[in-house]
């Protein structure tokens, strides 16, 4: 008995030891590859700062805003800021308090307080509106709370495989809300502890496909602590932003809205109507099924241009009336 306790003990003690050094060289792999920040940072009320990475030339076209989705930041847009300001947009992605390279902000981090957030960004930016609003994911919740209460700044929509608030009703989306919540909290725990410092520089850092700048930026945030407790609490509240959004009236049918889904259509047919209805509402509506496309891989190189079309074609309906 005592060999086999003496046995065990070995064990436990030897991956003990593999842990350590997994990390630590983890440690060592995270530090020797910190990215260098791209954009400023920005003032949004004393003693508050957000990170804001604004990219292409001014011009009279509308700018373009770019919400990231759940553990998302500005980093997730950097292919398609890349390929809009190759064709002449102007367009601003940012960092929410506690993402990224943003100091955290108080709590709860619900859509009342990213939003609130965002307005005062967008106030301090400086750049010109009306605008387009680009959500993914999760940040579809984002855009309808921010187009509720600013209606006069909205040129149109640009919706990326979105979540509604309608959608968050469906008892097959609440599910899938609560198991999501749940693995997020485990991640976040995973990276707190340095689990996924050893991994930065695999696929696994930068699921997009992004380019050099912000894909260093992904990987980095990947691994990072305070990134994933923040994107676990917002995920954690996603219902309860759901209800935020909901509370706002739907996009008015005069905005041109534009819709980006991946995937394929087949059995999935309720979910992809479910993202098209706002565009199916509107006057100038645009639907784009990228059945190629994950959700992840829709937003980087291989599908930007699928995202430049879109926020086109929402700049041109506009100009129709």
């Amino acid at each position: 008995m005592n060999a086999m306790i003496q046995f065990v003990g070995r064990g436990v003690a030897g991956l003990a030891l593999v842990l350590i050094f997994y990390i630590a060289a983890g440690g060592v792999m995270s530090a020797t590859g910190a990215p260098q920040i791209r954009g400023k940072m920005v003032e949004i009320e004393p003693g508050r700062v957000l990170r804001l990475v604004c990219e292409g030339p001014s011009s009279d076209r509308p700018v373009v805003w770019l919400e990231a989705g759940a553990f998302g930041f500005a980093a997730d847009w950097g292919a398609a800021q890349e390929a809009l300001a190759a064709e002449g947009w102007r367009s601003c992605a940012y960092d929410r308090a506690g993402m990224g390279f943003s100091p955290k902000g108080p709590s709860p981090r619900d859509g009342l307080a990213i939003v609130s957030d965002f307005e005062k960004l967008v106030a301090a930016s400086g750049e010109p509106g009306p605008y387009v609003l680009v959500g993914h994911s999760m940040a579809g919740l984002r855009l309808r709370e921010y187009a509720g209460r600013h209606p006069d700044k909205i040129a149109g929509l640009v919706l990326v495989d979105a979540a509604t608030p309608e959608a968050a009703l469906n008892p097959s989306m609440q599910g899938f809300i609560k198991t999501f919540a749940r693995v997020s909290k485990w991640a976040a725990f995973g990276a707190s502890i340095g689990l996924y410092k050893p991994l930065i520089h695999t696929r696994l850092g930068d699921k997009i496909d992004l380019p050099p700048a912000a894909k260093a930026e992904k990987s980095w945030a990947f691994a990072d602590g305070r990134h994933n407790r923040t994107a676990a609490e917002e995920v954690g509240l996603w219902a309860e932003a759901s209800t935020q959004a909901a509370a706002q009236p739907q996009f008015d049918p005069n905005w041109p809205i534009a819709v980006v889904t991946a995937g394929p259509v087949a059995g999935r047919e309720l979910r992809k109507e479910m993202q098209a209805a706002p565009a199916r509402r509107a006057t100038h509506g645009y639907v784009d099924h990228v059945e190629a496309a994950t959700h992840q891989l829709l937003i980087g190189r291989r599908f930007a241009d699928r995202i430049v079309r879109a926020i086109a074609f929402v700049a041109d309906a506009r100009g129709k009336g």
